[in-house]
């Protein structure tokens, strides 16, 4: 059939099995035909083609409501309610979203683009369900490594203490979240899809029990399969347990999920699903690098990166830094929360493997887990997305700053990310650490000076320092990672002279407005705050309060830099009387590249200059 044809999911309902593997593979063709142009999350949408048909067969959207955990594995879900024809903006500006969307559709119900949070937002439908008449059966769909999460863990424990609400969970077990899963629920996990001794010991023990007395005999039952196999970690929080089956089959799919349709109870079924199935290269990837991906040419697999020469992601220079201290120093680690592949750590892994600890979908934990190293003679490097540093902001302040522990944190993704929108968006958190003492904070201009915050980091720093860096490529020597690095204490710099006015600014965006100065001969200072906190006092004190002052930032303007920089301006009675601030308003910020939102949100080089001009000619 044409896909884009597809308006809402109702045709299902009339196909044979048969039919349903026939519209299984054609989606599949348009998801790869589609996702080789604009990129997107690519493996874990296979991976669940079969799962997504069949629940929209059996139940009905949106009076059945489906929370996907992240909501990156929604492509076929969208497909079948009706935006198919819409693949082409997939998260792209004012395009497609690449998670589910509210105001895209009636039958995306939740939004989420962190994981292991399904769980805890069916608890919350399932106690709003009495004051709902339209809502039916919640299911909530989440995968084997976003369950290890604690807020995941959490909900799961706390519904089991209401069996009437009757939840239906789906365990998508692909034995990976990006990359390979860590941690005992793992390997709990393959014990479980060891174990076929139950389900024959059930069926031979039903054949055997006489009808009247089968009533009596759950107890029993439990206990002799507990002795026998071992009761599953689900049975023992108080759910029904069914699996591990078969995700691809859709007679198994079928018949489970009319099964507990039917069958009110606190469910898990558990489906056993082949990450990136039915494309080879994603099929054969252990590292996460097709879990997202940019466009990729189809026949090869090759994916098309369009690099500047010499230019290497500050990613990158990070891992190979590390990479270099580790061999160094056998007491250094590097922390991840599930972002080993994100974070360019595969050749680190490989190389220093006892020397990386990923602690899954746990960032709570990786956070207090590196502040009792950095207490104990061992300091650690702890990198982790901006996006996902909000879910340890308790352990940031209460353990890790409190403590003053020696941390070095790399915040990666700081700043705009492009095609992941609002959620992923690394503009909150420089406002989340601003007020919180005894950390630092710094943001490196290029690829060199990223190298010197890194020496002054853990060669001279006492106590914890954040290091922000974006999903974006610098200028890079190698000779650096090998030449002897200049520690850089915490303090700016003055890379443009100027006597007119003075632009503040951070991050990547310094050289390019430095090189524009230049060429238009703009006699304006540019000062690199690389330093976020503390703020340069002496810098500060340059400023004249009859010249303009300009502060630009990729964040939010409130409690962030700028925000800072004025409140010490007042202290100091050196407040200008013609102040320009840049950055995001309070808003959550959708997808799109980052130069073209940069450009929306006039915060881009082209804007800044044209400020700069502006407030010279004021004055």
């Amino acid at each position: 059939m044409n896909i884009t044809d597809i308006k809402n999911p109702s045709f299902l309902k009339d196909l044979t099995i048969p039919e349903c593997e026939a519209l299984s593979a054609d989606i599949r063709a348009f998801l790869i035909e589609n996702l080789s142009k604009t990129g997107g999350h690519f493996s874990s949408n296979l991976g669940v083609v079969e799962l997504t048909i069949a629940l929209h067969k059996v139940f009905e959207s949106p009076k059945d409501k489906f929370i996907f955990d992240v909501g990156h594995q929604g492509y076929v879900h969208k497909i079948l309610t009706g935006r198919a024809n819409q693949f082409e903006s997939l998260r792209q500006m004012d395009g497609l979203s690449g998670f589910l969307k509210r105001d895209e559709s009636k039958h995306d119900v939740y939004e989420s683009g962190h994981s292991s949070t399904s769980i805890a937002a069916q608890a919350g439908m399932l106690f709003a369900k009495p004051f709902n008449q339209d809502m039916r059966h919640v299911i909530a769909l989440i995968g084997d490594g976003a369950l290890a999460s604690g807020s995941a863990l959490e909900a799961l424990n706390f519904l089991g203490h209401y069996p009437e609400k009757n939840p239906i969970i789906i365990l998508n077990d692909n034995e990976m979240s990006i990359s390979e899963n860590v941690g005992y629920l793992a390997r709990a996990l393959t014990k479980m899809r060891m174990r076929r001794s139950y389900r024959s010991l059930r069926r031979k023990t039903s054949r055997l029990i006489p009808k009247p007395l089968k009533k009596f005999t759950s107890k029993i039952e439990k206990r002799v399969k507990g002795f026998l196999t071992g009761t599953t970690y689900f049975e023992s929080m108080g759910y029904q347990y069914y699996g591990p089956l078969n995700g691809h089959d859709f007679k198994q799919l079928l018949k489970v999920f009319q099964t507990v349709k039917n069958n009110p109870a606190p469910t898990v079924i558990h489906l056993r699903t082949v990450k990136g199935k039915g494309y080879e290269h994603a099929e054969n990837d252990t590292l996460g690098a097709w879990h997202g991906t940019p466009p990729f040419e189809i026949e090869t697999g090759r994916q098309q990166q369009k690099d500047k020469p010499n230019a290497v992601s500050f990613q990158a220079i990070t891992a190979d830094y590390m990479s270099n201290r580790a061999q160094q120093d056998p007491s250094f680690h590097v922390i991840t929360p599930a972002m080993s592949a994100g974070a360019s750590l595969t050749s680190f892994k490989a190389q220093h493997p006892t020397q990386l600890i990923d602690t899954g979908i746990a960032e709570a934990t990786a956070l207090t887990m590196a502040t009792a190293m950095g207490l104990n003679r061992v300091k650690p490097f702890l990198t982790i997305y901006s996006t996902f540093l909000q879910r340890a902001y308790d352990q940031l302040i209460h353990d890790l700053a409190r403590q003053k522990a020696n941390v070095v944190i790399g915040i990666d993704r700081a700043g705009l990310v492009g095609a992941d929108g609002e959620t992923h968006q690394g503009i909150y958190d420089i406002p989340m650490m601003m007020h919180i003492p005894n950390l630092t904070i710094a943001h490196p201009k290029d690829g060199k000076e990223m190298l010197g915050l890194y020496a002054y980091a853990f060669e001279h720093h006492n106590g914890p320092i954040a290091i922000r860096y974006p999903k974006a490529k610098t200028a890079f020597d190698q000779a650096w990672l090998t030449n002897p690095i200049k520690p850089i204490k915490p303090s700016w710099e003055i890379v443009h002279e100027g006597q007119k006015a003075t632009l503040i600014a951070f991050g990547d965006v310094v050289p390019v407005i430095e090189a524009r100065m230049k060429q238009l001969k703009l006699p304006v200072r540019l000062i690199n705050a690389r330093y976020i906190k503390p703020l340069s006092e002496s810098m500060l004190q340059m400023i004249h309060p009859d010249q303009p002052l300009i502060i630009h930032e990729e964040s939010v303007k409130s409690g962030g830099l700028g925000s800072e920089i004025l409140r010490k301006l007042i202290d100091l009675n050196r407040l200008p009387n013609h102040v320009k601030h840049m950055g995001f308003d309070d808003a959550f910020i959708p997808q799109g590249d980052r130069l073209s939102m940069l450009n929306r949100y006039e915060l881009d080089v082209h804007h800044i200059i044209q400020v700069v001009k502006d407030c010279l000619d004021e004055t």
